[in-house]
């Protein structure tokens, strides 16, 4: 019998975020200033980090990240989210900062 290999999850993760690419923001280091380029997930998840201030276009800053949860700078106010909120969003590097 034939084995039918498919991808890891993280493979295929990886597949449908490739015409996006940022990265998301849990994985920027401390200190970083990037821009917020685009939210996933489902509408409700989207609407409410957007009432928080991501917004796409907008500059943020990660200050650290303790435990399961990060602490990102938006809009000269500080906000703690998990690491699985965080990781909706998608960010780029800040051309300023570059």
């Amino acid at each position: 019998m034939e084995r039918i290999l498919t991808p890891h999850r993280c493979h295929r993760r990886q597949r449908r975020n490739r015409g996006c690419g940022g990265m998301p923001l849990s994985m920027v280091c401390p200190g970083t200033v990037v821009q917020v380029q685009t939210i996933q997930g489902r509408d409700d998840t989207r609407q409410f980090l957007k009432t928080l201030g991501f917004v796409e276009g907008t500059d943020v800053c990660v200050v650290c990240r303790l435990g399961g949860n990060v602490i990102i700078n938006v809009k000269d106010s500080r906000i703690a989210i998990s690491r699985a909120m965080a990781a909706r969003v998608l960010a780029k590097q800040d051309q300023k900062t570059e």
